[in-house]
């Protein structure tokens, strides 16, 4: 049985395999041959983090400009002496049959659609957060991995990550009592982008493809490389983009594997009169019955929060969750994580990072799954960040609409709210269709 036929396999005898007897079917030296889709920002890390796994090897690169592609291939080469392939189209990469996975660090509103078509083609998945461009299609990505019996891994690092694992432990055992509060925070200070002109697509760059899903934008160097964040057909701003990442560990932290029935955001895009239409300034709140669970955007100037202060290396950002407990509070941020106890807040239990790459752990996590074919392996599949995307999704919805918003989580509908509800998916452009059957 060779890679292809072991990966591609469903019956149970292949899925029963331990990791010790894949590697003797594979043989010590044949790596998971993985593509990279989107390699112009956090692509890089995708290859970095591949190509230093010693199961794993970059065989191909993808990316719509052929500029980047090119460099992406010669950055490859500083961590393998393999050269990967390059592909402007993802449709001929899925038609390799060499190709055992795909990493995926495109724009947002791709994320949902490249994922479906690599598990029809067989392939596994790692995908950058947050997993979906919308709910309903973040929904139709958990069913399809389901359907296809493949292991799909969102980009949700903090989950293979020690001391926020710690963390989250403590507070299972109880260390600021009963938790009945997070808060995340994502005081990523962002200057304003200004303002472009329409012009013409750059030399080498397939515009057609990075549009995707999306209606026909005239280009615009400001709804591009990385700004397209703060466009709500591309991105879904710094709460689906940093954000993200903080209302999932928060959501982990409480315990909480659905979403809520009530939602409401406000805020708005202050200061600056630039191309931006996602907000700056943002707080969401989700009701949970006894727990909340609250998310707040700065971009601004502004200080921490409850003795979490800024924590980057120039003092611009404050971002990391606070928890909140009958008998204390404990806050993570990337310089660990501490807990204050008492009436007095007496410093309690706490841990510093260690000096792990934590996309690397959690590439090796998902490696590791895909040899095991559990999806239990995973640290963050699919369905979770199916439902911490979904939050972002109801907080700008409700910032969208302005409406306080009551929704079914059974039926991830919102209750009583025709404009609200159709803004659950997208108008999809053809052919770039996400599908109601999977």
């Amino acid at each position: 049985m060779n890679r292809r036929s072991f990966l591609s396999a469903t019956g149970s005898t292949v899925a029963t395999l331990t990791a010790a007897q894949y590697s003797r079917v594979l043989g010590a030296n044949d790596r998971l041959q993985t593509a990279v889709i989107g390699v112009n920002g956090r692509g890089k890390s995708h290859i970095r983090a591949t190509a230093r796994n010693d199961g794993m090897q970059v065989a191909a690169v993808v990316d719509i400009d052929q500029a980047v592609a090119e460099k992406a291939v010669a950055y490859t080469k500083q961590f393998q002496p393999e050269t990967p392939k390059e592909y402007p189209d993802l449709r001929d990469m899925l038609a390799d049959k060499d190709i055992d996975v795909v990493t995926i660090a495109t724009t947002n509103h791709w994320h949902a659609l490249s994922t479906i078509w690599a598990v029809q083609a067989g392939k596994d998945v790692y995908c950058e957060k947050p997993a979906s461009h919308n709910i309903w299609e973040g929904r139709k990505m958990v069913e399809a991995a389901r359907k296809y019996k493949r292991i799909v891994q969102v980009g949700q690092q903090s989950r293979s990550t020690p001391f926020k694992i710690e963390a989250i432990q403590q507070l299972r055992e109880g260390v600021i009592g009963e938790v009945y509060m997070a808060k995340g925070l994502c005081f990523k200070r962002r200057k304003s982008i200004g303002s472009t002109q329409v012009s013409a697509v750059p030399p080498g760059v397939d515009y057609d493809i990075w549009l995707g899903p999306a209606q026909p934008h005239e280009f615009k160097q400001n709804r591009f490389h990385y700004n397209w964040h703060w466009h709500w057909a591309f991105g879904n701003g710094d709460i689906g983009n940093q954000g993200v990442h903080e209302i999932d560990v928060a959501r982990w932290g409480l315990g909480i594997d659905h979403l809520p029935a009530h939602a409401y955001s406000a805020g708005g895009h202050y200061v600056y009169g630039d191309d931006q239409e996602t907000p700056n300034t943002q707080h969401a709140t989700f009701d949970y019955g006894e727990r909340m669970l609250q998310f707040e955007v700065r971009g601004l100037i502004t200080g921490g929060e409850c003795r979490l202060l800024e924590d980057s290396g120039n003092g611009a950002h404050t971002i990391g969750v606070l928890f909140f407990g009958s008998d204390g509070f404990l806050t993570i941020s990337n310089r660990g994580y501490q807990t204050y106890l008492g009436e007095k807040r007496i410093p309690g239990p706490s841990m510093e990072p260690t000096n792990d790459d934590t996309t690397g752990l959690h590439f090796e996590n998902f490696r590791k799954a895909v040899i095991s074919r559990r999806v239990s392996d995973l640290n963050c599949d699919v369905l979770e960040g199916h439902l911490s995307a979904a939050l972002c999704h109801l907080a700008n919805i409700s910032y969208r609409t302005g409406d306080k918003l009551l929704f079914d989580p059974a039926n991830e509908r919102f209750v009583g709210n025709f404009g609200a509800n159709t803004l659950l998916k997208r108008d999809y452009r053809s052919p770039w269709v996400v599908p109601e059957e999977v």
